[in-house]
């Protein structure tokens, strides 16, 4: 069955690269071995006709000063029939006689066009030469057809060789090419045996230099994925162990609630298993959150679209406002904000809104009943700034780096309840991917913590 055609049709080229170079180089070989043969005929045609031409000319000429014939009862001066090339001689009187021919039945018909001249006649196109004297016309003619003929001869000549050694120039040229995709062969089958897990950078050693930036390049995305798939083991590893206790605790204050005596100590065990699973929750909230942001689901500074700070802190405070009322905490826009300050950053809105959240949420968390918490931004000329400070008690100098880390809780915080140790370490991941820094120092009016996420000047 025939397949249909497409307009879009195009041939299917080999999928070998080395193929494909025997493909483009063996075409090239033919199309320079045809384009050689088409100038070659097209030389000797203008050199067999020059020469011709010369040779018809000058036996004209020999022929003008009479007609003295030979043994054979030709002019003399006329060439010899093996050698003359298949000229035809014709002798005509000024009358328009025809006085001599020197092949019967080859009779041209008189030209009166003195010099060269191409006459079609007999099926073919005859080169004249037609030279007078006081008493005659001598013309001297040649079929075109010999002049094509020798000129095809000269060109299959110079052509001969390089058809000859074709088979070897393509042999050759397959060796070379078999040579330089070496390497190629080494890197795939190196990768090819590889397991799953070897991560090992590709050497480049005895790589050609157009290999080197693609193998170099190979080796880098190695190294991102091993540095990947070490953080997912780490990040596993930390969440199994930090999962273990609050499962733990939810099945003991299980048992509590089934072993309850009377319905107060039944409303007190559920009470408890409830905000056991309400912190399981938030813990595996975080969890995924931080898996989320350091995959990078997260969009690139450069190529997200702007978010405008302003809309984002007060959506932040609307959500909050409740559980900070419930706590009795005044939460609110820093007195130092205006509108005319805020600006816009290029990050993932979503993202910035975790951010925002999991600040709020710390600060909702460690800051006693009474406290404050103020949240704004501020701009200068040594760059913009999220800033969100509170009056709680804050971390020490010597912890503030560590606290950064997962799962790990200031000392003024481990004996409060419903943290993770999550919430800065997820707030430091968005922010690095948003082109901020993270700074943690004193607030100087408030005196708790002050968290500020820095960008540089727009």
């Amino acid at each position: 069955m025939r397949k249909p055609f497409h307009a879009g049709f195009r041939p299917a080229l080999p999928g070998s690269l080395g193929a494909r170079l025997l493909l483009f180089i063996g075409a090239a070989i033919v199309l320079v071995a045809v384009l050689q043969g088409i100038l070659a005929y097209r030389n000797a045609l203008e050199q067999t006709d020059t020469l011709f031409d010369y040779q018809m000319q000058q036996t004209a000429f020999a022929l003008r000063a009479g007609l003295p014939v030979d043994a054979k009862g030709r002019p003399q001066g006329t060439p010899p029939e093996d050698e003359n090339n298949e000229f035809i001689v014709q002798v005509w009187t000024n009358e328009g006689l025809r006085i001599f021919e020197s092949a019967l039945g080859a009779a041209l018909p008189q030209m009166a066009v003195l010099g060269f001249a191409d006459v079609p006649a007999r099926g073919t196109t005859y080169r004249v030469f037609s030279l007078q004297t006081r008493s005659q016309v001598i013309q001297v003619a040649q079929d075109m057809r010999v002049r094509q003929t020798l000129a095809r001869e000269a060109a299959w000549r110079s052509l001969l060789p390089v058809v000859l050694l074709a088979p070897l120039l393509a042999l050759a040229v397959w060796w070379v090419i078999r040579q330089s995709l070496t390497p190629v062969q080494r890197v795939r089958k190196e990768l090819a045996l590889r397991q799953p897990q070897d991560l090992a950078p590709v050497s480049v050693e005895g790589l050609p230099d157009e290999m080197q930036p693609l193998v170099q390049e190979l080796n880098s995305l190695l190294q991102r994925v091993q540095q990947a798939f070490e953080a997912q083991q780490h990040f596993v590893a930390d969440a199994a162990h930090e999962l273990r206790s609050p499962l733990a605790a939810l099945q003991l204050q299980l048992q509590v609630l089934r072993k309850a005596p009377d319905a107060a100590a039944r409303d007190l065990a559920q009470s408890d298993l409830a905000a056991g699973i309400e912190r399981a929750k938030r813990l595996v909230e975080q969890l995924l959150a931080l898996a989320r942001q350091e995959a990078g689901a997260a969009e690139q500074a450069q190529s997200a679209p702007a978010v405008e700070l302003r809309g984002l802190v007060e959506r932040a405070l609307a959500d909050i406002a409740e559980a900070a009322q419930a706590k009795g905490l005044d939460v609110g826009l820093s007195e130092e904000c205006s509108p005319q300050a805020a600006f816009s950053v290029q990050a993932d809105a979503q993202s910035l809104a975790v951010l925002l959240r999991n600040l709020l949420d710390n600060a909702l968390k460690y800051v006693p009943a009474g406290g404050r918490v103020d949240v704004g931004w501020r701009r200068d000329g040594q760059g913009r700034a999220l800033v969100v400070e509170d009056s709680g008690p804050g971390i020490a100098a010597a912890e503030r780096q560590r606290v950064l880390q997962r799962f790990v809780r200031g000392q003024g915080a481990s004996g409060m309840a419903g943290g993770s140790g999550l919430g800065l370490a997820i707030v430091q991941t968005i922010a690095e991917r948003s082109g901020a820094q993270l700074v943690l120092d004193e607030s100087p009016t408030l005196g708790g913590l002050r968290v500020r996420i820095l960008w540089p000047p727009a």
